[in-house]
Order: C-alpha cells, then structure tokens, then sequence
C-alpha cells in the first residue's frame, strides 16, 4: 500500500479510536456493577460483571493501539512497515476484541447488518445505558473493520511469503 495511504488509514484509525476510547472511558468513570444492576439479580450481576470486564479490555487494547498509532505518525520519517503493523494488530486487538468479546454477553448477527437494525444481540436484556454504548462502538468499529480488512488478508500474505511470521 502507498505511504500515502497507508498514513492517511493511520490518521482515521487513530481518530477512531480516540473517539471510541473516549465513549468507553466516560461510561467506565460513571457506571458501577451496583449502579448497573439495580434490580439485585444474580444472573445480571454477572452478565454486567463480564460486560465491564470485556469493555475494561477493549479500553486498554484501544488505548495501546492509539498510542501506538501516534508513534508511528509522529515519526520524522514515515515508516510504513512499522505502521502497517501496528494497523494489523489494531485489527486484531480492538476490532476482533469488540465483534467477538471474551464473555460473550453480545454478538454480532450479520442477518440483521443488511436490514438496517442493530447487528448487535445481547445475550441478556442489559440497561439502556449498556445497550447504547454498546451500539455506538459498533459503529466505529464497523468502520475500523471495513477499513483495516486489508491488514486481515493481503498483509498477512504479503509477510509470509517474504517468509517472516505474523
């Protein structure tokens, strides 16, 4: 992929996930497993106990990969390779984290992404406030998947067969 590009994918990646991080941090800083589960039930208990796990995970993998993102942007000479890596592991640290989550308390349900509706099934009924974080991140990283899918495949192809290991 051109410098060019690739610097630019490097930019919109980065602001992206400034954004996401930015929505996961202020709803970490203002919600709580008392505050969430209200109701006192123990199966919600530990459904918001994993979603705030996943979402602690997630924050810190888009942290380290915005970090990383500047690195790379704030270098005197671009290095392509270098951002080129960093992108795939955006992929695969944050993108990855986000559609397939350790807990399982959501998934994607790629039947719904064509009808408009939320691809995005819970597997409990969560707080309105779970929900909309939850959707607006998909969003985002909706569009990180569509735009780093180059990292997934050709990148991935392109190193092994100049025979180095991914």
């Amino acid at each position: 992929m051109a410098v060019h590009n690739v610097k630019n994918v490097c930019e919109t990646t980065r602001a992206k996930l400034a954004e996401a991080t930015q929505k996961m941090e202020t709803f970490l800083n203002q919600h709580s497993l008392p505050l969430l589960n209200v109701e006192n039930d123990g199966a919600m208990e530990e459904f918001y106990r994993a979603y705030l796990q996943d979402t602690r995970h997630l924050l810190v993998f888009s942290e380290v990969a915005y970090e990383k993102l500047g690195v790379a942007l704030r270098r005197p000479t671009f290095n392509t390779e270098y951002a080129e890596k960093v992108l795939y592991e955006v992929y695969h640290s944050c993108v990855n984290n986000f559609f397939y989550p350790k807990n399982e308390c959501y998934s994607e349900d790629g039947r719904y992404a064509y009808t408009g509706q939320d691809a995005i099934r819970f597997r409990k009924k969560p707080s309105r406030d779970v929900r909309n974080l939850t959707v607006e991140l998909s969003k985002i990283f909706e569009d990180l998947r569509e735009e780093l899918s180059y990292y997934e495949t050709d990148y991935i192809t392109q190193k092994r067969m100049q025979g180095e290991r991914v």
